[in-house]
């Protein structure tokens, strides 16, 4: 190997190997987890995915709204076709139901049922166990430091996107 390409290798390893991008790495990988693990624990015991009860979420944070299928891929980042192909697995399994919105036709509004607001209960509890589990016991008196930079994080991207 030629002289300046062990250099462009070597400069390659460092930036691979750097702390920060490890440290990037690890958040990612421990978030990665944490879903898979609520995942998984919400399959077993609730027969939904975790991505339904973040649509549950949404659905019960104010008392009877509905809530349209573009505000909720906005929220969940997902395209309007996968949340379209979601809200219909949903339904199928009486979860949800579509309402069309009676201030504009082209808004489709999705609201609970009853089946949806008592697995969404059952699946909350299932939620915050893993939660407090993984993600606030093991970090104890840092948990409000560690939020706390998570929400700052959150706010210089959400300021540099806007």
């Amino acid at each position: 190997m030629n002289p300046a390409a062990r250099q462009g290798d070597d400069a390659a390893a460092r930036a691979a190997n750097s702390q920060l991008v490890r440290d990037f790495g690890l958040l990612i990988k421990s978030a990665t987890r944490l879903e898979q693990s609520i995942d998984t624990a919400l399959r077993r015991e609730c027969g939904i995915s975790h991505t339904m009860l973040e649509v549950l979420i949404r659905l019960h944070r104010q008392p009877g709204e509905r809530v349209s299928q573009r505000r909720l891929a906005d929220d969940l980042t997902l395209t309007s076709g996968g949340t379209t192909r979601l809200i219909d697995r949903m339904e199928d399994v009486g979860l949800v139901h579509r309402v069309p919105s009676s201030k504009d036709r082209r808004v489709v509004l999705v609201a609970p049922t009853d089946e949806g607001r008592a697995v969404f209960l059952r699946a909350a509890t299932v939620h915050a166990r893993i939660l407090e589990e993984y993600f606030v016991r093991p970090v104890a008196g840092d948990y409000p430091r560690l939020t706390s930079a998570l929400s700052e994080i959150h706010k210089a991207l959400r300021e540099d996107a806007g």
